[in-house]
């Protein structure tokens, strides 16, 4: 059985996607429809662009959907469709491609919903007073431990669980850099601040999930065409009014990673493949569980390595 994963914050670079779009029409369609929801030349910043500004959360949220789609669409040109994955899954942002993926959303519609997200995750916090941390070498039960102990200085919380050492704590400037701290003190081989400009997935995004709520209230959800393994659950889900539930919880709630991994390999899971830019998950899952195969699919070569067997 192949599950298909889609990439988060972080993976995006200068270019990415560009070799897919001048190889495939598809892929092609995938970022002009992209430009033509937002109103502007996004695939202009993602192939020629700053980095630091395609990096801000706004940007980089639908160009990174922009060029996994596009690696599916690719896929689907040479014959390799949604129908041959059993279940999809994202980190965070991520989320939101399978859901495009799998027919939950319109491409479109889920550019402008990223737009959406991008926008309010950022202005939900003042920039400087909040911030997240990658701990490693502890797992989520010590680093719970760590966020409950450094909370004393404001919100803290294990925000993203990736794999059984690499957990990320966000929330308040002073209680993150207490909890880099603690994790220290606490035997974590290393803790340190991310460059990010937002606490993601902590309570401060309460304002932000407000605004997911109102914007997804105005969108389709259709039920998806595979099951997507929601993020907060680390469970299968295909009811359109649940996912949309599920979507607005996200923004304040943690992204179980690891668990997606382990529920999905539970069901049989034998190969993920990680479609858009970079090869992050890749390396979370093989941390995770390493009889699980993995491929990156970002270029027109991985394309034609799969299709070699």
């Amino acid at each position: 059985m192949r599950a298909f994963v889609f990439p988060g914050q972080g993976a995006q670079t200068i270019g990415m996607g560009k070799a897919l779009a001048e190889a495939y029409p598809a892929a092609r369609a995938v970022f002009d429809e992209v430009d033509d929801a937002l109103g502007e030349k996004l695939s202009t910043l993602i192939w020629d662009g700053d980095i630091a500004t395609l990096t801000l959360t706004e940007n980089a949220q639908p160009a990174l959907m922009a060029t996994s789609m596009a690696a599916l669409r690719a896929l689907q040109a040479d014959g390799i469709g949604i129908d041959s994955a059993s279940f999809v899954a994202g980190h965070s942002l991520g989320e939101y491609s399978a859901l495009c993926a799998a027919g939950a959303f319109t491409l479109s519609d889920t550019a402008r919903l990223l737009r959406v997200r991008g926008r309010a995750m950022q202005a939900a916090v003042p920039v400087g007073e909040g911030a997240m941390a990658v701990i490693l070498g502890l797992d989520l039960a010590a680093v719970k431990e760590v966020a409950d102990e450094a909370a004393s200085h404001g919100v803290c919380q294990a925000a993203n669980d990736n794999d059984p050492a690499q957990v990320v704590v966000s929330g308040a400037k002073a209680a993150v850099d207490a909890a880099v701290e603690i994790a220290k003190e606490k035997g974590a081989k290393r803790a340190m601040l991310l460059p990010v400009s937002a606490p993601f997935h902590c309570a401060l995004m309460e304002p932000a999930a407000r605004a997911m709520a109102q914007a997804l209230d105005g969108v389709e959800i259709r039920a998806p065409s595979v099951p997507v393994v929601a993020n907060i659950e680390a469970r299968a889900e295909t009811d359109p009014t649940t996912i949309r539930s599920l979507l607005v919880d996200q923004v304040t709630g943690s992204v179980r990673w690891r668990e997606t991994v382990i529920w999905m390999a539970g069901q049989g899971v034998t190969e993920m493949w990680e479609l858009g830019a970079g090869k992050a998950l890749s390396g979370m899952i093989r941390r995770i569980d390493r009889s699980v195969a993995t491929r990156a699919i970002g270029t027109p070569d991985d394309i034609k390595a799969v299709l070699a067997g």
